[in-house]
């Protein structure tokens, strides 16, 4: 470990809001961003492996991004069939005159591709540098400035839309 964070104390205090925002950002639900934050922590503690520090944030984020998709894939599997969701499952997304700019804004980051999504969230809110989101995410450090520049052209035509 670093000299600034010796502990997993430390390290806990040090980066779980960060591990929040960031899973709230992914899920849009308070509770499942707990539980993301809570077993993301669990890992790093229980882990063999030797945290590395120079990037542990994006470490963090690539464990609570996982968690994030395996309870995505879970809830998929279990998610009754109704007429209104039948065949539409994933257009679910539906904006309305009176919703604040931080709702179209997470119904417009809802309208990215997850990994695009999670990279842009990185990025942008936690200001990670694109050689630790390359890390985190497995991709090129070119590839994850396409796929942000992308994400954001995107959302601009979103916005521009309503």
């Amino acid at each position: 470990m670093s000299q600034d964070v010796t502990t997993f104390e430390q390290l806990y205090e040090r980066y779980a809001n960060d591990v929040y925002r960031f899973a709230y950002w992914l899920c849009g639900d308070p509770d499942d961003a707990k539980d993301i934050t809570s077993e993301t922590f669990v890992r790093v503690w229980t882990s063999e492996n030797e945290t590395r520090l120079e990037s542990v944030k994006g470490y963090l984020f690539t464990i609570a991004r996982n968690l994030h998709l395996q309870q995505q894939r879970k809830k998929k599997r279990f998610l009754p069939i109704t007429e209104e969701n039948a065949g539409t499952m994933h257009s679910t997304e539906r904006l309305t005159e009176d919703r604040s700019e931080l709702e179209q804004t997470l119904m417009a980051l809802d309208t990215l591709p997850e990994i695009d999504r999670t990279i842009l969230i990185m990025r942008a809110h936690d200001e990670l540098p694109y050689d630790e989101i390359a890390t985190a995410t497995g991709l090129s450090i070119s590839a994850v400035k396409v796929k942000i520049f992308r994400a954001r052209t995107k959302l601009a035509s979103f916005r521009k839309q309503f």
